[in-house]
């Protein structure tokens, strides 16, 4: 596996694959190296950093603060931005690469990583399962406690905002009527 990682990293080799079809650009023949720079050995990695540098040194150059020239400001800044959207995928389309070596050279491998997956997803939904029960089990008892205190006789009026009215009303004589 560390060989066919070989080109992303500072200090080893491009690998001598052939290149996956319609991956790939001009100075850039299938593998992680994009485009030559004067620097020499910049990896794909380094491409990445720098030019996620670039976007926020952009953002924070003081051209951006001081706000001179808001057209070339924003032009400068999408191109950074363009740049490190390009990069990033550079960078996916290599390790989508890598994930397809491996599934052609090593299938099982890829079966076990999908087994692992499922079982984790697994113990995750059985976890959530069982919270939610112990959750349920709480209203149930919840329930089940207020439903008790309601079949016993208490000296509290019945809950309602004219409970105390209408028991208090209860006791009273009748009110004699008015003659007319």
């Amino acid at each position: 596996m560390a060989s066919s990682m070989s080109g992303m990293f500072p200090g080893q080799q491009a690998p001598t694959a052939h290149p996956i079809p319609g991956v790939g650009g001009p100075g850039q023949p299938g593998f992680p190296l994009a485009g030559n720079r004067s620097q020499g050995s910049n990896t794909l990695v380094d491409e990445l950093e720098a030019s996620f540098e670039a976007c926020f040194a952009s953002l924070v150059s003081q051209d951006y603060v001081n706000g001179t020239d808001q057209e070339e400001i924003r032009t400068g800044v999408d191109q950074c931005i363009q740049k490190f959207l390009d990069v990033a995928r550079q960078t996916e389309c290599f390790f989508l690469q890598k994930r397809l070596q491996l599934s052609v050279q090593k299938p099982e491998q890829v079966v076990k990583e999908d087994v692992s997956e499922l079982r984790n997803e697994l113990q995750r939904k059985e976890m959530l399962v069982q919270k939610h029960l112990s959750k349920l089990h709480h209203w149930q008892q919840v329930l089940e406690d207020v439903s008790v205190q309601h079949r016993k006789p208490s000296d509290l009026p019945p809950p309602g905002p004219l409970a105390f009215l209408e028991q208090a009303s209860a006791s009273l004589p009748p009110a004699p009527l008015k003659p007319n």
